[in-house]
């Protein structure tokens, strides 16, 4: 198990498939590689195949730490056996998404489909409701996410948003933006609460 003192680890949301595009999978390799660089560990979903998988091997490639965390419906389905790492089986997708959460220092959104709108949106909602404080960047490759965050500034226009929510999550264009970003927003959060405990 990736442990606190093993240093921060970044959960990510993405793609069991691999998409049409195959600089999808380039964009995981990337990203991959650079969490490794970087000495922070992956926290993701366990797949084997797709976005998930190429990502995870990065990672692991690179000399870094990877945990994954699957329920036991998917096992099969998503073929975690040709993934990498450390593999937490659990009973359920609600277990599977609290231990992604415990286990992450932040979150990071690549390529993929409805798991991982719903993965975003959720810990999206924990941070807006004080549940945990952990910063969420959205890479947006080429534009992917164009529909979402348009969609999000439509629920702010409309008032069921605010701006301060709207900017739980963050946008970055490539892979090194996102990971500095994460990096400043957690120089951002320690020093306000070394301001607080002052």
């Amino acid at each position: 198990m990736s442990s606190p003192s093993s240093g921060p680890s970044v959960g990510v949301f993405c793609g069991s498939r691999a998409g049409l595009r195959a600089d999808y999978i380039s964009l995981a390799r990337e990203f991959g590689s650079m969490l490794a660089t970087r000495h922070a560990g992956l926290v993701y979903g366990a797949g084997g195949t797709g976005v998930m998988g190429a990502l995870a091997d990065a990672v692991l490639t690179g000399g870094g730490r990877v945990t994954g965390v699957i329920p036991q419906m998917l096992y099969d389905r998503e073929r975690p056996d040709l993934g990498r790492g450390e593999v937490y089986l659990v009973r359920n997708m609600h277990e599977r998404k609290e231990l992604m959460y415990r286990l992450s220092s932040a979150f990071a959104v690549l390529p993929g489909g409805l798991g991982t709108l719903d993965e975003l949106m959720e810990v999206a909602t924990w941070n807006q409701l004080a549940i945990i404080e952990k910063p969420i960047v959205v890479v947006n490759h080429r534009g992917f996410f164009d529909p979402m965050f348009a969609m999000l500034d439509h629920l702010v226009a409309e008032g069921f948003l605010s701006v301060k929510e709207r900017k739980l999550i963050r946008m970055a264009r490539d892979a090194a933006d996102a990971l500095d970003t994460l990096d400043a927003l957690a120089v951002d959060r320690a020093e306000l609460q070394a301001l607080a405990s002052a």
